[in-house]
């Protein structure tokens, strides 16, 4: 019998492919390289994928929402529908959260979240930590061992959750929770000392219904420890083919998240848009994912900061805004102002300059990241032309500017 062979993805921006490829290889499986953008022809003959970390596109817009609307995840999720593995690790799970290729197979039905601990979001983290498989033996593909494995994290956005208040139910019902955080006795806890990016139910990973799609947050490709992992990989492989349906519940409808609309909220009385000196990489690459979507769309991102404040007070912090790469801008609303007045900071003079500018000429929303989402906290608008309202309101386009599981969109006020 031959070896299984194995695709290891590789986005730009990814950078675990070197440790994943040797990984497969130690497991006594073949390990083909491919770029996002080779050939398929070269797929023709691979058994299975993996989705390796990193940071996909520099993780603009949000870790993993890029690159899984690429092209080649339409495809990988149809390879996956014919029975063949998809193991995402760490910003591969990412990916696969965001293309719904996990929980479910399609649908926008959870986020991999900002690290929250405690209601605090505690940035990036690089540590060790103890998983333990908490679904059936056979019940997916990288589940056959065990006992605890020793791993390391290192993710910024990597805290399984959802608004969906049944999913986890689903989840649980469904033995589709196939990794969880514990200690090192294998007492699976969810308080901080265990359980390291406040993930619901202390998740660690998760698997699709059929058990062929995993997408786990740790580096097992990273460190010996892991190697019980790729055993159980190639196992499967080797004994089972095709679809795997049975005793599965039924496929679920995907969760509605835009609703068709983006409730408005009422303008700040002084409010602050910066944008940058040079292009933002950010901006142009949620613009072309969007256009996937609506062609004609064009996009500006800025940031939000409503002020309670005179701008002089903030802007003259360097930690808050750089003039030599950034360009703030001052808008002006309430009883003294009843007409908005937008005016450029000259950094210079320390004071407001009228302004012509056409910067917010479009539609505006806001988007606000948990655990960040009071009302008088930062965000990032969007400005958006060259598409109506109706077609900007769909859930498809509006997934792109925020995962409803994470995040809040709201209309800014013209």
């Amino acid at each position: 019998m031959s070896s299984p062979r194995i695709a290891v993805i590789s986005f730009p921006g990814n950078n675990c492919e070197v440790e994943s490829l040797r990984a497969v290889k130690q497991a006594g499986m073949e390990a083909v390289s491919f770029r996002w953008n080779d050939d398929r022809s070269k797929l023709k003959d691979i058994d299975g994928y993996f989705i390796p970390g990193g940071f996909s596109y520099e993780d603009r817009g949000r870790s993993g929402m890029v690159a899984a609307r690429d092209p080649l995840m339409e495809f990988i999720g149809q390879e996956a529908e014919q029975g063949k593995v998809v193991i995402g690790n760490c910003n591969g799970a990412q990916i696969l959260v965001e293309s719904g290729l996990i929980p479910f197979g399609k649908g926008l039905d959870m986020s991999l979240a900002r690290n929250v601990v405690t209601g605090n979001a505690v940035g990036f983290l690089s540590e060790w930590v103890w998983i333990t498989p908490s679904c059936a033996m056979d019940r997916c593909v990288t589940s056959g061992w065990e006992g605890q494995m020793h791993l390391p994290i290192a993710h910024g956005e990597g805290r399984f959750t959802t608004r969906d208040k049944d999913l986890l139910q689903e989840l649980k019902k469904n033995d589709q929770i196939a990794f969880r955080y514990c200690d090192e006795q294998g007492n699976i806890l969810e308080d901080a000392s265990v359980n390291p990016n406040g993930a619901m139910y202390a998740i660690a990973g998760i698997c699709n219904p059929a058990g062929n799609v995993v997408a786990l947050m740790p580096h097992p490709e990273r460190t010996p420890n892991g190697k019980p992992y790729f055993a159980a990989m190639k196992k499967w492989m080797e004994t089972r083919k095709g679809p795997q349906s049975e005793g599965l519940l039924p496929m679920r409808k995907p969760t509605a998240s835009g609703a068709g609309f983006l409730p408005a909220v009422d303008a700040h009385p002084i409010e602050l848009f910066i944008d940058t000196v040079i292009t933002n990489n950010e901006e142009r690459t949620v613009e072309a994912a969007a256009r996937r979507i609506e062609p004609t769309l064009r996009l500006k991102q800025l940031k939000y900061i409503p002020l309670k404040g005179e701008p002089s007070d903030y802007l003259r912090h360097i930690a808050n805004f750089n003039p030599n790469k950034e360009i703030a801008y001052v808008r002006r609303l309430g009883r003294d102002v009843p007409v908005a007045r937008l005016t450029r900071w000259n950094a210079q003079t320390k004071s407001e300059d009228v302004s012509t500018s056409t910067l917010l000429d479009g539609m505006k929303f806001l988007r606000r990241d948990e655990p960040f989402e009071r009302e008088g906290d930062p965000g990032i608008c969007y400005v958006l032309q060259g598409i109506d309202e109706q077609k900007m309101c769909s859930d498809d386009l509006l997934e792109i500017f925020g995962n409803p599981h994470a995040s809040t969109l709201v209309r800014l006020p013209s």
